[in-house]
């Protein structure tokens, strides 16, 4: 046991020095992956240096909608953290952690749940949430806390928001003549997924406590990075707001931005859409709903459009990496695609399985194209139509094959900063801060992921 751990906290400490020192800033990463993916679409396809510019640029903008809805995410939940209801809410819940270890394991557990209903949700509470928690145990190691928060991640496309099971459960989509209409039963609650959420939903939390002990016996706790956060607490949000001066020659304009009733009018008016979605849909948390929650609630919360308004002010100054970064991924994603890189990755892991072997390599190559395609529905898009007709080639379970793919997309999600910028926004850290210790979530999960996929 005393090698098992001697080994865990060299490696810990080997990925996290290697990121701290050469790990550039998410942005230069983006370009750095750009320039990596055009090099290699030259030397591995019939692409010409101008072609792979032609791909770069078609495909530059086509995030911008999702780019726009986790940008929402980060200005929202924003909103919704800083207004004196939910800080209040999230503060009860911090004092259940009574020292560093509690925190760890309670931002992970409850991170991970969230994932698993949706991962746009999962990653802003898991943001807030570790705010919070390092406010109520400030001696914790604040990177530990939101590396454990995004580690819950590593769930989402196993559960109720996986885009690719979703995907293929729904009549009409694309592969539905090549595979047929997949119900959830037997993606999302099969035997092996099941295993797999399981696995990771109590291991995560103890791994990530080990993570913890190591840097608190290697080095002094990171309290400045808590102190500089902006972690408000319920009476400092009231003090933040702008005083509501009562004189009576506001003019009507003022008496507008000052309204409670307009907030109460236009948030009920929300929470009843809220309603009326979820008694149609059932529990069906896409990342617009979530967004619609949080806004309305964030209104409604707030009482006022003028405290409202000014709390949004604040918030938007989180998103600005969202906004840049994101076309940058669209162009990296748009080469991969248009030069057939993606399909030859594919394709190498392919050529080399055989029946049993094939979930496996499909969830490997599923997590190498994911480092350059992050987007889960966007990745079954490119190997969807080559990784299905291999399975029925080789009498693999479709659905087994689908949820390989689902898996390595959330995999490597660990080392790719892409899904980490919403919660760094609101975490206010950088991405190197916080990966190091993903690595290790990383190369943890492939274990209880291959059993699932190979024995199950």
């Amino acid at each position: 046991m005393k090698g098992g751990n001697g080994l865990l906290k060299s490696v810990t400490l080997f990925f996290d020095r290697i990121v701290q020192r050469y790990l550039p800033d998410a942005f230069l990463f983006a370009i750095i992956l750009t320039i990596a993916v055009f090099l290699l679409g030259i030397g591995l396809t019939d692409s010409t240096p101008f072609d792979m510019v032609q791909h770069w640029g078609a495909g530059f903008w086509d995030l911008l909608a999702f780019a726009m809805q986790m940008s929402l995410i980060v200005v929202t939940g924003y909103v919704l953290a800083n207004s004196p209801f939910f800080e209040s809410l999230l503060g009860r819940l911090a004092r259940l952690a009574k020292s560093p270890g509690q925190a760890i394991l309670l931002v992970t557990f409850i991170t991970s749940i969230a994932c698993l209903i949706n991962y746009g949700f999962g990653l802003v509470i898991g943001a807030l949430f570790a705010r919070h928690l390092i406010k109520q145990v400030p001696t914790t190691s604040y990177r530990v806390v939101v590396a454990s928060a995004y580690t819950g991640m590593l769930l989402w496309h196993g559960g109720l928001s996986g885009s690719i099971p979703l995907t293929i459960a729904t009549q009409g989509h694309f592969l539905e003549e090549t595979m047929g209409t997949i119900p959830v039963a037997s993606t999302l609650f099969s035997s092996f997924n099941v295993f797999i959420v399981i696995t990771l939903l109590i291991t995560l939390p103890i791994l990530n406590f080990f993570l913890l002990r190591i840097i608190e016996s290697t080095e002094k706790t990171d309290l400045r990075l808590a102190q500089n956060q902006k972690v408000i607490t319920a009476d400092e949000a009231k003090s933040l707001q702008p005083t509501e001066t009562i004189h009576s020659n506001l003019t009507p304009a003022e008496k507008l931005e000052n309204s409670r009733l307009v907030s109460l009018i236009i948030g009920v008016l929300g929470l009843v859409f809220i309603i009326a979605y979820f008694v149609q849909n059932g529990l069906d948390l896409n990342i617009n709903i979530v967004n619609f929650i949080f806004l309305f609630l964030g209104i409604l919360f707030h009482q006022t459009p003028k405290r409202f308004l000014n709390c949004v002010n604040d918030a938007v100054k989180n998103a600005g990496g969202i906004i840049v970064q994101f076309p940058f991924y669209a162009g990296i994603m748009g080469m991969m695609v248009s030069s057939g890189l993606s399909e030859q990755m594919s394709m190498w892991f392919v050529d080399i399985s055989n029946e049993f072997t094939f979930p496996l390599f499909t969830f490997i190559s599923a997590g190498v194209v994911n480092f350059f395609v992050p987007s889960g529905g966007g990745q079954w898009a490119v190997q969807g139509p080559i990784m299905i007709p291999a399975a029925l080639e080789l009498g693999v379970d479709t659905a087994k094959t689908a949820m390989a793919v689902a898996w390595g997309d959330a995999w490597t999600n660990m080392i790719q900063p892409f899904w980490t910028l919403p919660l760094l926004a609101i975490a206010g850290l950088k991405v190197k801060d916080i990966i190091g210790f993903c690595v290790i979530a990383m190369l943890w999960s492939f274990i209880p992921i291959s059993i699932g996929l190979l024995f199950l």
